[in-house]
């Protein structure tokens, strides 16, 4: 495969100019101060992030970024299997944005805009996109809210779409792209929000990419309401600057039934455990000063908090789940406690006079 033994050789021609060990890691190269992205350090990653792009415009995941890959970690396999899943491709493009920004590099900005293409090829008419493009069987086709996916591509296209640092330097024709793909990816937002008894109130991790409907992924990821991709979800609809009543309104729904399936009285706490995979167990012990909590799955119609095993079997209490996944899991959450105290107040403040 010969695009794949260029992007190789690349990997090779850049071995050792990666970040010495202990500098920054790939999870907060993106958090950086302006300055940084215009150092060395920040140069030689972007290097790195080049080679890894794949000749689709998007990028593999689960990868350290911050080192050149070697022939035997970047695979065939990745090549042809880019993805928005663990934050991949939408955070390479902002990365890449941000050092093209802070010292303007050709080679940086093409693979912007190679990424920006990919996002905008993946997107499915109605506005959705799949975890994987090109697609793949199974159930990564379905539009993908789990970790963020689709909301991690909705932000790299609004930043697009407007124009602003660090995407000012984006051609005009892909910015009305970017624009136009925003709106259809708002559109499936509003069209999958879920209805139960009539009202509004969250989002499944994954959707039936022609119905809309939630739909189940893994054998523990069950078709449901999630207490935490729906966090992501609202904070993307609050930053639009001029929300339609339809956004308003969706927000709105969704903060409530935060409100409504909030988890009092409960602590998680993790035990250690050598002999178990994850070298941990983990349990919900009672404590009446914890803060509150939000289960990552509930039961559509219910509120009960859901929990799974590799079986498929659905359970309401996290003991009777195996101990692999019970401690390899993200089971409960608390996000949603500071958009409920911090970030909705603040938008609503600003838009108390909207639909309601």
């Amino acid at each position: 495969m010969r695009r794949f033994a260029t992007a190789t050789g690349m990997a090779l021609a850049l071995a050792g100019a990666g970040p010495a060990a202990g500098a920054v890691t790939w999870r907060e190269a993106s958090s950086q101060s302006a300055a940084w992205y215009a150092g060395a350090e920040a140069r030689a990653i972007a290097d790195a992030v080049l080679a890894y792009q794949t000749p689709s415009g998007g990028w593999p995941k689960n990868h350290d970024m911050t080192r050149p890959p070697a022939p035997a970690e970047f695979t065939e396999a990745d090549v042809t299997a880019p993805t928005l899943d663990n934050g991949a491709t939408h955070t390479q493009i902002r990365f890449l944005a941000r050092v093209a920004t802070a010292q303007p590099d050709v080679r940086s900005e093409a693979a912007v805009a190679r990424g920006i293409d990919y996002l905008l090829a993946a997107q499915y008419p109605n506005g959705g996109w799949p975890q994987f493009y090109p697609l793949r069987p199974g159930y990564s086709v379905h539009i993908t809210f789990n970790d963020g996916a689709m909301i991690g591509a909705l932000t790299v296209l609004r930043g697009v779409a407007r124009g602003r640092a660090p995407y000012a330097f984006v051609d005009a024709e892909r910015r009305a792209r970017a624009a136009e793909a925003v709106a259809r990816g708002i559109a499936c937002i509003l069209r999958c929000q879920i209805v139960v008894d009539g009202a509004r109130t969250a989002w499944c991790a994954q959707h039936d990419e022609i119905t809309f409907e939630p739909v189940p992924a893994r054998a523990y990821e069950h078709e449901s309401l999630s207490g935490l991709e729906s966090v992501g979800i609202v904070r993307f609809l609050m930053g639009e600057p001029r929300p339609s009543p339809e956004i308003v309104a969706a927000i709105r729904a969704a903060v409530a039934w935060f409100e409504r399936a909030k988890l009092t009285g409960l602590r998680v706490e993790d035990i250690p455990a050598p002999a178990l995979p994850h070298g941990r167990d983990r349990r919900v012990v009672s404590d009446p000063q914890a803060p509150p909590l939000w289960a990552r799955f509930y039961e559509i119609g219910t509120n009960r908090p859901m929990f799974g095993g590799r079986d498929t079997v659905i359970r309401h209490a996290l003991a009777e789940v195996e101990p692999e996944r019970r401690s390899g899991y993200r089971w409960y959450t608390d996000e949603p406690a500071e958009l409920l105290a911090r970030d909705y107040p603040a938008w609503a403040a600003k838009w108390q006079g909207s639909a309601r």
